[in-house]
């Protein structure tokens, strides 16, 4: 048994020797933002990664401190029940996320828009509970008058202030992004190059897998009563992102007709444009995952011709039609193994 350990041991240097091939897949995986995590890197057989999972324990945990508004100590709490024209000071993660966000709400026209939380709350889909009901219209008036990105500035590139009142925000739209973004590139920072980082379906990949090819990453398919393992476009990656968004799993119905968790920004009211799945893939998975939302709302035709009028941004929108058909809207550059 010694002998062929060593037999083994000597063929694996004799491979390092001629360029090392010899890979191994290390997996570390997690629960993070209320959800999952899963991260595959590709590293040289005797290379070590010690401490590593810790390192990406600490660092989204330093994350979700920051944005998750289920901790009432959180940076995002605080902001929430700070006062008008009071200036806070934020970290450079929150400050990252906020910047992004304002860009998202600008292209976007508004239709990204982190402020609808109370609207989301009032429809019984966010952290208040889960009494879903169709609210009175006029408190629906009331709650739009307590919304709209453009009161949050941002002071000296490090202070955050709201214009007004009753104003407050969430970033569970692009937080869990920002989380790949950063976990990502704390993986690159220990030389890595081949990986996948993925937190909620949310995911960044870089480089190869372990057999050379790039990484492919399944889209759910959308519908009511679809398994969370049905696959409906396989996509492949490599030093992209690509964010999901989806109404068909968040969702009520009355009276025959369904109301969905994305609410429009504009009307108050959840979409009704048919649009079930958004997929966008980009360079920051930031920025996928609320353009992603953005688009839920925009609808196929303005999502699409928004999606072709930007540099290195690709996507997908699946419409489904009223006879329970599922169509496909995919900007230029979008490309599907299925």
């Amino acid at each position: 048994m010694k002998i062929k350990i060593k037999i083994l041991f000597v063929l694996l240097l004799i491979l390092c020797a001629a360029g090392c091939p010899a890979k191994k897949e290390v997996s570390f995986s997690g629960r993070t933002m209320g959800t999952v995590y899963s991260i595959k890197i590709i590293t040289g057989y005797f290379e070590g990664l010690d401490g590593l999972k810790q390192e990406i324990d600490d660092r989204l945990d330093e994350i979700n401190r920051s944005m998750s508004v289920y901790i009432k100590d959180s940076e995002i709490s605080l902001f929430n029940q700070s006062a008008p024209r009071k200036p806070l000071a934020v970290s450079e993660d929150f400050l990252m996320v906020i910047k992004t966000a304002k860009k998202l709400y600008r292209q976007t026209e508004g239709s990204w828009d982190g402020t609808v939380g109370p609207l989301v709350d009032l429809w019984g889909f966010g952290t208040a509970g889960h009494n879903r009901q169709i609210p009175p219209g006029e408190e629906i008036k009331r709650y739009l008058l307590k919304t709209g990105f453009d009161n949050i500035e941002v002071i000296e590139n490090k202070y955050l202030s709201k214009k007004t009142s009753g104003i407050s925000i969430d970033l569970g739209s692009i937080a869990k992004g920002y989380g790949v973004d950063q976990i990502a590139k704390l993986i690159k920072g220990k030389g890595i190059k081949n990986y996948l980082v993925e937190i909620g379906g949310e995911v960044y990949a870089e480089g190869y897998r372990k057999d050379g090819g790039k990484w492919r990453i399944g889209i759910n398919k959308p519908g009511k009563g679809a398994p969370f393992n049905q696959i409906y476009k396989i996509v492949s990656l490599r030093n992209k992102a690509m964010a999901t968004s989806g109404d068909y799993r968040n969702f009520f119905e009355k009276n025959g007709k369904i109301y969905s968790h994305v609410i429009d920004p504009k009307t108050g009211y959840p979409v009704s444009n048919q649009v079930v799945s958004v997929t966008i893939i980009a360079d920051s998975c930031t920025y996928a995952d609320g353009l992603a939302t953005a688009v839920m709302v925009m609808g196929p035709q303005k999502g699409i011709d928004l999606i072709n009028s930007m540099d290195n941004i690709e996507g997908l929108i699946i419409v489904m039609e009223n006879d329970g058909r599922l169509t496909d809207h995919v900007s230029k550059g979008f490309d599907s193994d299925s």
